[in-house]
Order: C-alpha cells, then sequence, then structure tokens
C-alpha cells in the first residue's frame, strides 16, 4: 500500500506558526488515516522551529528560487530563516524516500508547503502563483503535490496508481 505524505497541520497537530491548525475533516483523509497510509510531517517544526513562531515568507521569487538561491524566507521582523526552511524540505524528502512516497498533501499558501500559491512576501495575506519550499523540492524529486483542496484528485491519483 501506497503511504501518502501529509502537512501536520491538515491533520489537526496544533504546528503552525501561530500554534493553530488547518484539520481536513474528510472522509478521504479519514479513510486513508484508517488505512496507515498517511505519514505526517511539518518541514518547519522537524527542522527545529518553534511553536508559535513568527510568520515568515517568501521574498523576492517562490520556493523554486529559494531552492536556486535567488530568494530568501524571511520572518514578518526581519530575521532570515531559509535555511531552516530548506532543511525542513529535506526531511520531508528523506521521508518520502524512506518510505517509497511519490504523492503529497500540503497546507496552501504556506512558504513551505503551498503547491500551487503562497503568500508574496509583504505580510499584506496576498497570494502569487508559486511552490513553497518543500513542495518545490518534493516535486523536483517527482514527487506529486496536491494541497488539501486537492483530496479528491489526491485519491484519484493513488486510485490510478493501484495503490
Amino acid at each position: 500500500m501506497k503511504k501518502v505524505l501529509m502537512s501536520a497541520c491538515l491533520l489537526g497537530k496544533r504546528v503552525r506558526y501561530d500554534g493553530g491548525d488547518l484539520t481536513l475533516d474528510d472522509r478521504i483523509v479519514a479513510r486513508w488515516r484508517s488505512e496507515g497510509r498517511i505519514v505526517s510531517v511539518c518541514p518547519e517544526v522537524q527542522a527545529g522551529m518553534s511553536i508559535p513562531r513568527k510568520p515568515a515568507e517568501i521574498v523576492s521569487g517562490t520556493g523554486d528560487a529559494v531552492l536556486e538561491g535567488e530568494a530568501a524566507v524571511i520572518e514578518k521582523e526581519g530575521d532570515d530563516v531559509t535555511a531552516a526552511f530548506i532543511e525542513g524540505a529535506r526531511i520531508a524528502l528523506d521521508l518520502c524516500q524512506r518510505f517509497d512516497i511519490d504523492l503529497a498533501v500540503l497546507a496552501e499558501s504556506s512558504p513551505s508547503c503551498g503547491t500551487i500559491s503562497i503568500y508574496d512576501g509583504s505580510f499584506s495575506g496576498e497570494t502569487i502563483p508559486g511552490r513553497g519550499v518543500t513542495a518545490a523540492l518534493l516535486s523536483r524529486h517527482g514527487v506529486r503535490v496536491f494541497s488539501q483542496h486537492q483530496i479528491v484528485e489526491a485519491n484519484d491519483a493513488i486510485l490510478a496508481a493501484g495503490a
């Protein structure tokens, strides 16, 4: 049975920067849990960042640009936390490799986990198209990334693979 990497905050774990969660109350996720299919990850926490922590956004680019050294992840007060975000992405990739995971469901708009959009770096609540650091790294290594708004599509991908 294929496992799915999933953002811990979507599973009710209070690991977000503000100490909250984004619990997904979904029958598909409930089935995945009962099947033992889910591997939980919070890249920031697993890289050693605290709960709560200061809000952070990618400035001057996307997660792909961060991985290329062309953008940075900056906390609202100005501290550079790029290294922690890259480390968290590497930890997530290691989990995928260890458990032979090729599909992830990640929290949209996060500077780590955004799959389609991320906050624009101005701390204004505005988003731009792009992926977070973890989503970008996983994608580069062949992991298909979906947001919490794409659970049906993620499940269809699992079914299509016969896993």
